[in-house]
């Protein structure tokens, strides 16, 4: 790998400076501590602006070249996610119920080093904009930081991301053209009958019953009404009732899940078709049920052409290759409203084998800051180019 040598050097406090992040993980829009951390340290490093408060909790900062040119913007988010953390490693949460398990303590670090990186050398035209934001989780801080002006206010003419894989090997480099994260959906479903004891389920509407048919049923949907060369996903992921107790029949039930796809008119036949399925399967058990959405969906997060082959000449010139037809991934994406409105692109590096992301034992590899920070510095030295 073509890694600069600083990195080399900076690789162990890059490295716990994202131990210490993980150690003290912080959800949605709530990282005031890993905000604070990070606009110390981008001031700390010479950045000649700082910008705090972005997308409520997000940190803007800007790094001024040689000579005058176009603003790029690099972006790492900084939220955790409510697991509770089974690595068992040294630097493992601190905080129960709460834990890094997709890497963004590691992205953040990555931009960090970077961002130092690029303060200390200077070597290109133009400004670089590090842009560390909030609620990737769910919270759809890209889209918050987007109302906060972030294209306009700081001139970005284009934008790159990177999330970790480890479905690759570590260090290797992955991305596609076009749609490449599908659009998110998540909705709520909520089930009334009528409780009683369960001794007596005749006397009953039984709401556990129907919404567990519920949950049967609405696996037809992809199986059986979506043409099974359009990618779809729907999944039903928490089922609750409003009572523990092991002789009662509640009132009522809630399903939760999520829908994922990439192309509109399929997802809205899904939607359709949901609401059907769920109705009438409802009605079948003497329930009833209503569908909604929890919020706004992300959309399809889809890379522009030009700026695909931008990222991977620089993950190639890290690298020595660089995967340009990555498999679509049904995760989502935030980073998708930033593609909405300004033309750029998003990477996966890879973390080498490890638990999935999402999982308690997931945990970052250090042994790739080297590459992160690499990637970014080549991607902004070449778009950002010294004549």
């Amino acid at each position: 790998m073509a890694i600069r040598n600083r990195f080399a050097e900076l690789h162990p406090e890059i490295t716990a400076f994202r131990h210490d992040l993980h150690r003290n993980p912080e959800l949605l829009y709530d990282v005031g501590r890993t905000a604070r951390k990070v606009a110390g340290a981008l001031r700390a490093m010479g950045c000649d602006a700082v910008h705090e408060g972005i997308g409520r909790t997000g940190v803007v900062a800007l790094i001024h070249g040689r000579a005058l040119g176009r603003t790029i913007g690099l972006r790492a988010d900084m939220d955790a996610l409510p697991i509770h953390e089974a690595t068992g490693a040294d630097h493992a949460s601190t905080v129960p119920g709460k834990m890094h398990a997709c890497g963004h303590d590691g992205h953040t670090a990555m931009l960090l080093g970077a961002a130092r990186y690029l303060a200390e050398t200077r070597n290109f035209a133009g400004t670089v904009a590090v842009v560390f934001q909030p609620a990737e989780e769910g919270g759809a801080g890209a889209e918050a930081m987007m109302r906060d002006g972030l294209i306009e206010r700081f001139g970005i003419a284009e934008i790159y991301g990177m999330h970790n894989s480890p479905l690759l090997p570590a260090g290797a480099f992955a991305i596609r053209p076009g749609p490449f994260y599908a659009a998110v959906d998540s909705f709520r479903i909520a089930v009334r009958g009528r409780g009683g004891h369960a001794a007596r389920p005749n006397n009953t509407v039984d709401t556990t019953l129907a919404a567990s048919a519920i949950v049967v049923a609405v696996q037809s949907v992809v199986s059986r009404n979506t043409d099974p060369q359009q990618p779809l996903v729907i999944s039903i992921t928490a089922f609750r009732t409003e009572t523990d107790a092991f002789n009662v029949i509640p009132d009522a039930a809630t399903l939760r899940g999520t829908i994922r796809s990439f192309d509109e008119a399929a997802r809205e036949k899904a939607v359709a078709d949901l609401r059907r399925v769920i109705d009438l399967t409802a009605a079948a058990y003497g329930a009833t049920a209503e569908f909604s959405f929890e919020e706004e969906p992300y959309p399809v997060m889809a890379n522009h052409a030009a700026e695909t082959d931008h990222a991977a000449e620089a993950a190639r010139a890290v690298a020595g290759a660089c995967d340009t037809d990555a498999p679509r991934t049904t995760g989502g994406e935030d980073f998708a409203y930033m593609l909405k409105a300004c033309p750029g692109a998003y990477i996966q590096i890879g973390n080498g084998p490890s638990a999935g992301l999402h999982h308690p034992e997931y945990d970052f590899n250090d042994a790739i800051i080297p590459a992160g920070c690499s990637y970014w510095v080549e991607l902004a030295e070449r778009r950002l180019l010294l004549s």
